[in-house]
């Protein structure tokens, strides 16, 4: 485990919070918005560290990594609005078996996987709907 920093410390808890994920720029932007001298490339190192240490979710989205503050410890899904990003965690014991009979069925040992599932949230959908004429 890293030492506990300031500027690890400033980025924990800027993730602490949020119920969507962030880019590392976004939350640099927020943190010097809020007053600090933190660069960039120590938010990119602080996330990074915080994700392997599985404080902090990751994704891909358009080429870039995403973070938040992971509020389930272990493994875990995440069902993902679209529309604000907004992000539940989920338990998916039927994915779990898929992906371990799916890898044996193909004589593979050890299989790991990630799951997110992006759809709209019921607030996103709403909206939608009433904007349609």
């Amino acid at each position: 485990m890293k030492r506990r920093t300031w500027q690890r410390a400033a980025v924990q808890d800027a993730l602490t919070g949020r119920d969507d994920f962030v880019s590392a720029q976004a939350l640099h932007s927020q943190l010097r918005a809020d007053g600090s001298s933190i660069g960039l490339a120590t938010v990119y190192r602080a996330l990074a560290d915080l994700a392997e240490e599985g404080e902090a979710d990751s994704l891909q989205a358009e080429g870039e990594s995403l973070y938040r503050a992971c509020a389930s410890p272990g493994h875990h899904h995440h069902l993902i609005c679209r529309s604000c990003g907004r992000t539940v965690e989920i338990e998916a014991d039927d994915i779990e078996a898929w992906a371990a009979s799916t890898a044996a069925a193909h004589g593979f040992r050890d299989p790991q996987h990630v799951v997110d599932v992006f759809g709209t949230c019921a607030a996103c959908a709403a909206r939608q709907d009433a904007r349609i004429p």
